[in-house]
């Protein structure tokens, strides 16, 4: 029964972001932009999310993105390779560079492994400021040929969303299926996985390089979508925002980095129009949602029904 009202919400919300919103919003550039990007950190952050089912805070996801939109930019800019062709190599190139990487410091744990995954996105973003004529050094690459297919705003929200939808496929089977099930018994205790047999060292570096890949996949549609790729396009900041988005709708669930990103994106946009106070009532409203909602917004309906049920359980004075 769960699985059938998982696959109902994947066609609902599968149907609203290609058929719905392309009908509404057609001739709307600025929100299919804001959707675009939406969709696009939603699918990042889901690879942050696979991590956490391993127990592992990871905010290295902006290290992943750049390795992706530089491997876009050179191979279309100076090799004239096809952006459909690139792609997949960026992801490629991305979860190989997390194998590289990952095997030793997946051994870290806790606060220790979440710095180090912190240094990563400095590190990247130095060795492509450092690239000399290779990366174009701070100057960044820009002009970067879009296919023909991405032409206009609509098909490029078109192709961020059934990215978007892929990756919610993916994550959503990674989490039904035996490795899932493995995954979360890394995150109650290695030990105990290992003592059963489990191969702990293969199936947590698996859950990283799917991670990166994704995080390669995410930053190869922005520098296509951009059309530029700097050593600064993507921070520590922008690691955090993608763990962020996964504790805000929260790491019970798949959809969890889905409706942390839409939101507060949107959210971002809709408070622009009061610059002054923007920064505030993010924060605000940030504290708010981690105060009364610690499981994330994901956790509404249950907190709710709990209220409901504690509430119909007083007994009433006679």
């Amino acid at each position: 029964m769960r699985r059938f009202s998982a696959l109902i919400g994947f066609a609902l919300f599968a149907a609203v972001m290609l058929i719905a919103v392309p009908l509404a919003l057609a001739g709307q550039g600025y929100w299919l932009t804001v959707l675009t990007t939406a969709a696009l950190l939603a699918f990042g952050s889901l690879g942050v999310w696979l991590t956490f089912s391993i127990g592992r805070i990871n905010i290295a996801q902006g290290a992943f993105a750049l390795i992706g939109g530089y491997v876009v930019a050179i191979l279309g800019t100076r090799y004239h390779v096809s952006f459909w062709l690139s792609l997949p190599l960026a992801v490629l190139i991305a979860a190989a560079v997390a194998r590289l990487v990952g095997w030793p410091i997946l051994r870290l744990r806790g606060v220790y492994f979440a710095m180090i995954t912190l240094s990563l996105t400095e590190v990247a973003s130095l060795a492509f400021l450092n690239g000399g004529s290779f990366t174009a050094g701070a100057s960044g690459i820009t002009s970067i040929p879009r296919p023909a297919l991405l032409s206009s705003s609509l098909s490029i929200y078109l192709a961020s969303a059934l990215l978007l939808l892929i990756g919610i496929a993916l994550a959503w089977r990674f989490a039904a299926s035996p490795t899932g099930a493995v995954f979360r018994s890394l995150r109650q205790g290695e030990e105990l996985a290992a003592s059963l047999g489990i191969d702990v060292a293969r199936y947590r570096l698996l859950a990283f390089v799917v991670s990166s890949g994704m995080g390669g996949a995410a930053g190869a549609m922005f520098a296509a979508f951009q059309q530029n790729i700097f050593p600064t396009s993507y921070t520590v900041n922008d690691s955090v925002n993608f763990m962020l988005y996964c504790f805000l709708g929260g790491l019970q669930s798949v959809a969890g980095p889905v409706v942390g990103a839409f939101l507060l994106v949107i959210a971002f946009q809709l408070l622009s129009v009061i610059q002054r106070f923007q920064a505030l009532l993010y924060g605000i409203f940030m504290i708010a949602a981690m105060l009364f909602l610690p499981n994330g917004l994901m956790s509404l309906p249950q907190v709710l029904a709990a209220r409901r049920h504690e509430r119909d359980a007083v007994v009433p004075p006679r």
